[in-house]
């Protein structure tokens, strides 16, 4: 009788994730861009990283959200330093098309991540328009 020990489980560490059930796939698609409502681009990032690899429509869902919210910053600098040049060039004058161009521009990325968790809620794949493609 030999008094080995038996050889210790296989670690975890190197698994293949589970894939996620279609279910679970459209809660987190759907739970990703409600999350950028509130937290602009978190949620998409750690969505992206942790469920990339957990099916296909998961996949798609994050990397659109977080395409979207990269492009939305660039977006927001770029129509901030304009419109500040703006009403400092016009002493405040451009104010008057600069604030409701941002208000605008704000509400129309709220009813798109809107549309966006909406269409994950029902399945279906959606894209983003105006959206700059910097994760393929």
């Amino acid at each position: 009788m030999t008094n080995q020990a038996p050889p210790p489980p296989s670690s975890g560490y190197n698994a293949a994730p589970q894939p996620l059930s279609p279910a679970d796939e459209k809660l987190w698609a759907t739970l990703v861009h409600i999350g950028g409502i509130f937290l602009s681009f978190l949620p998409a990032l750690i969505g992206y990283l942790l469920l990339k690899d957990r099916g296909p429509f998961v996949r798609d869902h994050t990397r659109v959200a977080l395409n979207f919210q990269i492009s939305i910053a660039i977006y927001a600098i770029a129509l901030s330093v304009v419109g500040g040049v703006l009403v400092l060039v016009t002493l405040g004058i451009a104010a008057v098309i600069v604030i409701p161009v941002a208000v605008a521009f704000s509400i129309a990325i709220v009813v798109f991540m809107i549309i966006a968790a909406v269409k994950a809620n029902a399945g279906q794949y959606y894209r983003y328009p105006l959206t700059i493609e910097f994760i393929r």
